[in-house]
């Protein structure tokens, strides 16, 4: 008689609860905001002058934003998106935005040894590239905080995005210097859209289409 592996019988009767009380299962939700900038040089000022130290080194990312023929993701308001950052391959999958003055979404992610492979697979599923954006990040924290700022430098501008239980970003926000009016809920994709649309550009992808910022 042949016996299953003690942690595959634990995950099983894991399972089994959630699936019998999905009820208790808690989405993560991710709450953000972004705030725009006249440049990379006055975010990294601000944010040292307020105890903000780089918790993170300033890398380039690739992110894809993958969806089916139909566009049936981007219909219902969900993301699925591969990011290369440095060597960090994470998948992300996003819900649709909620109501709120914050940008909340359920979010989950992981991350895989390989863009490529990962790519490959959700092909197989018949989702493939739909969009993509470029940007550098660099990741901020103040010590004994529950949330982080990223200081975002795109090809449509420079950007603060921050992170974090609501109380917390409003807070932040205001400490900073930024009112609500100042406050961004937009996704890149659409800022990217948006600025096309008031240059009369036809969106391609949020590229950098020279040599990239230092």
């Amino acid at each position: 008689m042949s016996y299953a592996p003690a942690g595959i019988i634990i995950a099983c009767r894991l399972a089994s609860r959630w699936f019998r009380y999905p009820d208790r299962l808690k989405p993560a939700i991710e709450i953000e905001i972004k705030i725009p900038l006249s440049s990379p040089a006055k975010g990294r000022n601000l944010l040292a002058l307020h105890g903000f130290s780089p918790t993170a080194p300033r890398v380039f990312e690739e992110n894809l934003v993958l969806d089916d023929a139909d566009r049936s993701l981007l219909t219902r308001g969900v993301l699925l998106r591969v990011r290369r950052a440095g060597d960090v391959v994470t998948c992300t999958t996003k819900g649709a935005a909620l109501p709120g003055r914050h940008k909340r979404r359920e979010e989950h992610e992981f991350t895989v040894s390989s863009l490529d492979a990962c790519l490959a697979v959700f092909h197989a599923l018949g989702y493939q590239e739909a969009f993509r954006y470029e940007k550098f990040r660099t990741e901020y924290a103040r010590d004994g905080e529950p949330g982080h700022i990223m200081l975002d430098e795109t090809p449509v501008g420079t950007w603060l995005e921050l992170e974090g239980p609501a109380r917390w970003i409003d807070h932040t926000a205001k400490t900073l210097g930024f009112a609500p009016e100042t406050w961004v809920t937009s996704s890149y994709v659409t800022l990217y859209n948006e600025w096309c649309g008031a240059r009369g550009i036809t969106p391609t992808g949020m590229v950098f289409t020279r040599r990239r910022p230092r």
